[in-house]
């Protein structure tokens, strides 16, 4: 089921056929306005009951189909829950107007659109010479952030476990953005990104340059309060050989090349899973 839900997912989402409305973090949105307050969200105990009703919800839901109809209905929640929790239009969107801003030369809408690929960084201190190295690292580790650990999560403790990381994700930058202060969410997070971040950071160092990449794997993974940004960004600048820049205003082969490596490694993903799938390993 994983296989087959993970595949489909990408599908759609390179297809774009999921509307906007129906992504994860849309849903969550009204999820969160529907039905709780910002002020519920000062209390420990609500925010672990507001973050893990979405999966506990979809657990329960799971359980009481499992064996129907010969489990096809398990397939189709696996596949739909996949659909939705891979579906990204906003992010895509963003990072095509970065392009054809950096194309056309306008720094000033590269920094815009920039800054909707991670709205956790400040990119107005970076140097417009370096801002494509920047927004590398940046794909590098949106790449992960939203599809491959979901897919971890999906592989390992399926839907429930690709709904709990996307809920934690979610209410982590909802407690940022609205500059609440809900307790233990960044700490949460970092314990959710503790293993996946160091394994698939791993994937970069098998899809590119191994020895410069390895050498900073170990130097970044052994650290136990790393962060997962780290981590995952600076391997992936490391296994990765830079091209030189151009002369343009704001140079995009940094960029390219990161979001190339971003690619392979996410298909080394698919690629052992459909291993592990084969031989019985994952089911």
């Amino acid at each position: 089921m994983a296989l087959f839900s993970l595949l489909i997912a990408i599908m759609v989402e390179r297809l774009k056929l999921l509307p906007a409305h129906w992504q994860f973090d849309v849903l969550l949105a009204k999820y969160q306005q529907l039905f709780w307050k910002d002020k519920a969200l000062d209390s420990a105990g609500w925010v672990a009951f507001v973050v893990l009703l979405p999966a506990m919800t979809l657990f329960l839901v799971l359980l009481l189909l499992d064996g129907v109809f010969f489990d096809v209905i398990t397939l189709l929640m696996w596949m739909l829950v996949s659909i939705v929790c891979f579906s990204h239009q906003s992010l895509r969107a963003a990072f095509k107007k970065y392009m054809l801003a950096a194309c056309r030369g306008d720094v000033q809408a590269c920094y815009h659109h920039a800054e909707k690929l991670d709205c956790s960084e400040c990119l107005d201190a970076v140097d417009e010479k370096d801002l494509g190295q920047q927004i590398g690292k940046t794909v590098a580790w949106v790449n992960y952030r939203y599809y491959g650990a979901v897919a971890l999560y999906l592989i390992c403790f399926g839907p429930v476990g690709a709904v709990l990381y996307c809920s934690v994700r979610f209410y982590q930058q909802y407690n940022q953005q609205q500059q609440l202060d809900m307790p233990f969410i960044d700490k949460l997070l970092f314990l959710f990104d503790w293993l996946p971040s160091r394994v698939f950071s791993f994937g970069f160092v098998l899809s590119g340059h191994f020895a410069a990449g390895i050498s900073q794997w170990r130097k970044q993974v052994f650290n136990p309060n790393n962060s997962a940004k780290n981590i995952v960004t600076y391997t992936a600048l490391a296994a990765e050989v830079m091209p030189e820049k151009s002369d343009a205003p704001v140079c995009v082969q940094p960029t390219l090349a990161l979001l190339a490596l971003s690619k392979r490694n996410f298909i080394l993903l698919v690629t052992v899973l459909s291993v592990l799938t084969i031989f019985g390993l994952v089911s």
